[in-house]
């Protein structure tokens, strides 16, 4: 079987869990926060060396300031209570996006949790303030101030540049789009989009994701 090196996730629908539930949307939002736990937990299994998942988009600003509070708030939990887990399993932590203009006290708990889990040889790569089209300018005008322009040179200054290529983005809840999510990376990306919701995906949907891209023929271009 051929195992993706890194694949992505949107991690979509957990007000809509919430809703069917006649829940309020934060709870949507605690029980997404627990699927990542579980992800992340079984990821040792899966052969995945790169597991990245847009957590807050640069366009979820837009949303009622009650509810991004408390978004902003579980991912204070999240990094204070599996930091230490990250760190026992190896776990390296990276952020992307233009995460440093979050509140000073998430900067300064996510520079904390870069530096304590940078030796980790499996990577969870936490897209946070993050938009592909904002990215991609970036590191346009970055080349640009260094010299010539070229598909390589944005490359080498994108937020993932470290990160192995992209081989498959998944997207939870049913929809059909990007979501200005690594429009760039995505370029010869295998994608597959599920009807779960993120609260109910498990390990068990991952591993159907990964059989179905395994059948998957990757022909970059060619015939």
């Amino acid at each position: 079987m051929t195992t993706p090196r890194h694949v992505a996730i949107i991690m979509d629908g957990n007000g809509r869990w919430a809703k069917r539930r006649h829940l309020p949307r934060a709870m949507g939002h605690q029980r997404g926060v627990e699927a990542v736990r579980a992800l992340v937990r079984g990821l040792a299994g899966t052969g995945i060396e790169c597991l990245t998942l847009y957590a807050f988009s640069s366009e979820n600003w837009k949303r009622p300031g009650e509810e991004v509070d408390d978004l902003m708030n579980l991912m204070r939990k999240f990094v204070k209570s599996d930091l230490p887990e990250f760190i026992a399993n190896d776990v390296r932590l990276k952020i992307i996006g233009d995460w440093r203009s979050l509140a000073p006290d998430i900067v300064e708990m996510l520079e904390d949790a870069l530096a304590r889990t940078r030796e980790g040889t499996r990577t969870l790569a936490v897209a946070l303030n993050y938009g592909s089209q904002q990215e991609i300018a970036r590191a346009a005008a970055r080349a640009a101030r260094e010299g010539e322009v070229t598909t390589e040179t944005i490359a080498a200054h994108l937020d993932t540049a470290d990160l192995p290529p992209l081989d498959l983005l998944i997207r939870t809840s049913g929809e059909v789009r990007l979501s200005n999510f690594l429009l760039w990376q995505c370029a010869y990306a295998e994608m597959i989009f599920v009807d779960t919701l993120w609260p109910d995906f498990t390990l068990g949907h991952l591993a159907d994701a990964l059989e179905e891209f395994a059948r998957r023929e990757r022909r970059y271009g060619g015939r």
